[in-house]
C-alpha cells in the first residue's frame, strides 16, 4: 500500500481527482469547545487512515462504491480559529463545493463544525431539513459562555432549518423546557431512545418528518459505547450498528440526501476499531445514497 496516499480509502487519481469525483471529503479538525474528553481534532485523520483498510467492494449493496469518485480535500485550517471564525470557514468551504456540483461529506472534529455546513446547504436547498443522530439533544442556547459550543449545535441548526433528532438519551432541564415550549409547527422533532423502544414503526416517523432534501449529521456517540467508545462524551444505552444502518438506508431511499457529516470521533491510542467503524459507516452511507434508489 502506498503510505503517502492520504485519500479516503487510498483512492488513486483516476477516482479521486476533484474534476472527476462526485463526492468531496472535507476535514474539519476542530476541538476548541470540547467539554469532556479532548481529541476530536484528531478524528478526521484517524478516519482517513482507517479507511485505507476497507474492502472497496460493499457486500451489502453489491457495488464498488468508490467508482462514483471520491475526492479528499486538504484539512481545513481551523484549529486556531474562534468558533465564529471556524463556522465561517466551514460555511464558505462547503458552499464552494456545492457551487462546484460536488456532494460534500464533512469529517469532524467536534459537532459545532456542522453549523457552518448547514448554513451553506440552506442557501443551496432552501427547503432542506436536517436529520441529527446523537446521544445528546445539543439544544442549549449557550454553554460555557459560547452559543457555538458543541452542546448548542442543534439549537443553532434549528434557527436555520427544521431538525429531526434521533437517538437522544441525555437532556438538560433547559433543553427539555425548550422542547416543551414549542407550539404547533415545531421546528425540532425528537425521537429519543424511549420513543424507539416504545414505537415499532419509529423509522417511518423519522422519514415522514423530514423534508424532501435532507442533510444528515451523525455524532458517533449515537451508537452504544460498547460499539463506539472513542467519542468525546459517551452515553450508555445507545443504538446498534444495524439499527442505524436500517434508518439511513430508509432515508436514502425515500429522500434526497444532499450531504452529511460524521463528527465527534475521539481516537483512543492503540484502539483502531472505532476509527474503522466510522470509516465503514461513511462508505456504507455513500453506497446507500448513490445506489440505494436503483
Amino acid at each position: 500500500m502506498d503510505e503517502t496516499n492520504k485519500n479516503f480509502i487510498a483512492l488513486p487519481d483516476e477516482y479521486s481527482s476533484f474534476k472527476k469525483a462526485k463526492v468531496a471529503i472535507m476535514q474539519a479538525p476542530y476541538d476548541k469547545t470540547t467539554t469532556y474528553i479532548h481529541g476530536t481534532a484528531s478524528g478526521p485523520a484517524a478516519i482517513i487512515d482507517a479507511s485505507r483498510y476497507l474492502e472497496l467492494y460493499d457486500d451489502e449493496i453489491n457495488q464498488e462504491t468508490f467508482k462514483i469518485g471520491i475526492h479528499t480535500a486538504e484539512p481545513l485550517e481551523v484549529e486556531k480559529l474562534s468558533p465564529e471564525e471556524m463556522v465561517a470557514k466551514v460555511y464558505s468551504s462547503t458552499l464552494e463545493l456545492l457551487k462546484a456540483g460536488k456532494f460534500p461529506v464533512m469529517l469532524g472534529g467536534e459537532h459545532s463544525v456542522s453549523v457552518g455546513a448547514v448554513k451553506a446547504f440552506k442557501e443551496t436547498y432552501p427547503d432542506i431539513s436536517v436529520l441529527h443522530l446523537d446521544a445528546h439533544n445539543d439544544l442549549r442556547n449557550e454553554y460555557f459562555g459560547s452559543k457555538l459550543n458543541h452542546g448548542c449545535v442543534a439549537r443553532r441548526i434549528s434557527e436555520i432549518c427544521p431538525l429531526v433528532q434521533v437517538g437522544m438519551r441525555s437532556i438538560s432541564k433547559e433543553e427539555k423546557d425548550f422542547l416543551s415550549s414549542q407550539g404547533p409547527g415545531a421546528k425540532v422533532k425528537t425521537i429519543d431512545v424511549y420513543d424507539i423502544l416504545d414505537t415499532p414503526m419509529w423509522k417511518d416517523k423519522v422519514t415522514n418528518s423530514l423534508a424532501e432534501n435532507v442533510y444528515i449529521s451523525i455524532d458517533l456517540d449515537v451508537f452504544d459505547p460498547a460499539l463506539m467508545p472513542a467519542v468525546g462524551t459517551p452515553e450508555p444505552g445507545g443504538l446498534g450498528w444495524y439499527e442505524v444502518l436500517d434508518l439511513l438506508r430508509d432515508v436514502a431511499k425515500d429522500k434526497k440526501v444532499v450531504g452529511f457529516d460524521v463528527v465527534e470521533l475521539c481516537p483512543i491510542k492503540g484502539q483502531v476499531a472505532s476509527d474503522f467503524f466510522a470509516a465503514k459507516l461513511i462508505y456504507r452511507l455513500l453506497g446507500y445514497i448513490f445506489y440505494g434508489k436503483k
